[in-house]
């Protein structure tokens, strides 16, 4: 009787220091949000308006306008290049171009179209016949820059296309700029020393995300037609969610690895994938075929998805206490996104993925088992990186290197590491737990992120938010980021949408829901 007591008292302890450490959080990120406010309230502005409607079309739409030849490509090109250049000054998204190159493949496109009398075929072999693109500055591409970030790389220029890069060109698409990156593709802002610091369309002031945050940047503020981009912790969801367009990680290991960061060769184990950012739900599909080449063959791709029949999941937070509060805008939103598939399906199912809260934790320890050497890589082969002496040459401004990488290195050299057979068996628990709720036939819906784009820098202050994005790496589950909309701030607000793994068709299906009733992509103009 007294053990049960004493058991009883501890879990009441425990509860209400757990609240009481939320309650302190929450308090912390008002006030953040409060002085970082202040101190950019001068310095905010906006992308301007467009001047051309050929901008707010679908690369889907824009392809089939061009094979019937009822726009140009150069026309089209064209187009795109004079918006990314009016908007560039704003935003620091593009860090190289190949405008002139572009334009004169959107020639050759626009005459082999005119010789062309039966395009039927062409929608199958080059859907993307003509249409401009933008990727990563990390995702290698012939004759481009691949610095990763890095002052060490300055010079560097790519002698192929990453595979994922060329099966698009392969397919039509026109490649005419290279977007900004954090260093090495490891931090949650895209900022470095080579390059600066990309700023949010929506909010000069607000951060893009990272690590492909000037890709997000650039196709919401209609910059580029689509982007082709790559995730091994949020990266391509986290930038979209920050700038409020779609983006696709796909099930681990079904897009090919060769080229992008500082892989030559397909990674197997990897929770990279290579997935694509689009202003339009409809690109998704289309896209995802060409980068998954030879295993389009592992999905069900163009299934027709009975929305009706699915079987309807929610997570309303992580439950990591070290993370910020989801707050009431972004909760409404995925109950909005819950509500809706309720009234479809006839049901609505609320969970907890054992093991979320460590979310960060797993990410840490699987980051371990990439056959990336960090310290090595962060110097370009030059030397081993050392903590210490880094941070020294940082105090003494000699540092060639951000604040974020120093804070990666000092958890490389500094902090225990996780423990291997600890975080082995509980992924395995979450995916068999999860697969055991999906199946073929379910949807995840969890959340973005605890509040919409901060401020710059404030990523420092909030580190353990990143575990909202980073638990579907861990998983190689596949995830969309669905735009739903803007706060109360002008900001854009969504949703992840989650299937199990080779079920890619289910998160897409609801995406283009989700965006037919709600709307998706609200312009930053």
């Amino acid at each position: 009787m007294g053990l049960t007591m004493i058991e009883t008292t501890k879990r009441i302890i425990k509860y209400y220091l757990k609240c009481l450490i939320i309650q302190f959080h929450a308090i912390f990120d008002i006030l953040i949000d409060l002085i970082y406010g202040l101190l950019y309230r001068c310095s905010s502005q906006r992308v301007p308006p467009i001047k051309n409607n050929i901008l707010l079309m679908s690369a889907s739409e824009l392809a089939k306008e061009i094979r019937e030849k009822r726009l140009s490509s150069v026309e089209v090109v064209t187009a795109f290049i004079e918006r990314a250049k009016e908007i560039n000054h704003i935003i620091n998204a593009v860090v190289e171009d190949r405008y002139s190159d572009a334009l004169e493949e959107a020639k050759e496109v626009d005459k082999f179209l005119q010789k062309l009398e039966n395009v039927d075929t062409l929608k199958e072999k080059k859907p993307f016949l003509g249409v401009p693109f933008t990727t990563k500055e990390s995702n290698e591409a012939e004759g481009m820059l691949h610095t990763m970030g890095l002052t060490s790389r300055r010079n560097y220029r790519s002698e192929e296309d990453a595979t994922a890069i060329r099966f698009v060109k392969d397919v039509g698409g026109i490649l005419i700029a290279k977007t900004n990156v954090p260093e090495l593709n490891l931090w949650t802002e895209s900022r470095n020393n080579l390059y600066g610091q990309t700023c949010n369309p929506y909010d000069t002031a607000r951060n893009v995300g990272g690590s492909s945050g000037g890709e997000a940047a650039i196709i919401a503020a209609c910059g580029a037609a689509f982007s082709i981009a790559s995730d091994i912790g949020g990266s391509i969801r986290m930038p979209a969610f920050f700038n409020g367009v779609f983006g696709f990680k796909p099930t681990g290991c079904l897009t090919p690895l060769k080229g992008i960061g500082l892989r030559q060769k397909d990674c197997r184990n990897s929770m990279v994938a290579v997935g694509p950012i689009c202003k339009k739900a409809e690109d998704l599909v289309p896209l995802l075929k060409v980068l998954a080449g030879e295993n389009l063959r592992l999905l069900d791709i163009d299934a027709v998805v009975d929305l009706k029949g699915l079987n309807i999941f929610y997570q309303e937070s992580s439950d990591d206490i070290r993370a910020s509060k989801v707050n009431s805008e972004m909760r409404a939103a995925l109950l909005k996104a819950v509500k809706y598939f309720k009234e479809i399906t006839g049901s609505a199912t609320k969970i907890k993925i054992p093991g979320s809260q460590y979310s960060y934790r797993l990410w840490r320890y699987w980051m371990t088992q990439e056959n990336l050497d960090f310290k090595l890589s962060i110097t370009n082969g030059k030397y081993r990186a050392n903590a210490v002496t880094e941070v020294g040459k940082f105090l003494t401004r000699k540092s060639e290197f951000t604040l974020a990488t120093l804070l990666k290195l000092i958890d490389e050299d500094i902090l225990p590491k996780e423990d291997p057979k600890w975080a082995t068996n509980v992924t395995e628990s979450m995916k068999v737990y999860l697969m055991d709720k999906l199946k073929n036939n379910g949807i995840l819906f969890y959340p973005s992120s605890p509040f919409p784009a901060g401020y710059h820098y404030t990523a420092y202050l909030r580190p353990f938010n990143f575990g909202y994005w980073c638990l579907f790496n861990v998983l190689k589950f596949p995830v969309c980021q669905v735009p739903l909309g803007l706060d109360k701030n002008g900001l854009p607000i969504g949703v992840q949408v989650v299937a199990a793994p080779f079920n890619d068709h289910l998160c897409l299906a609801v995406a283009r829901e989700l965006e037919r009733v709600f709307g998706g992509w609200v312009p930053p103009f």
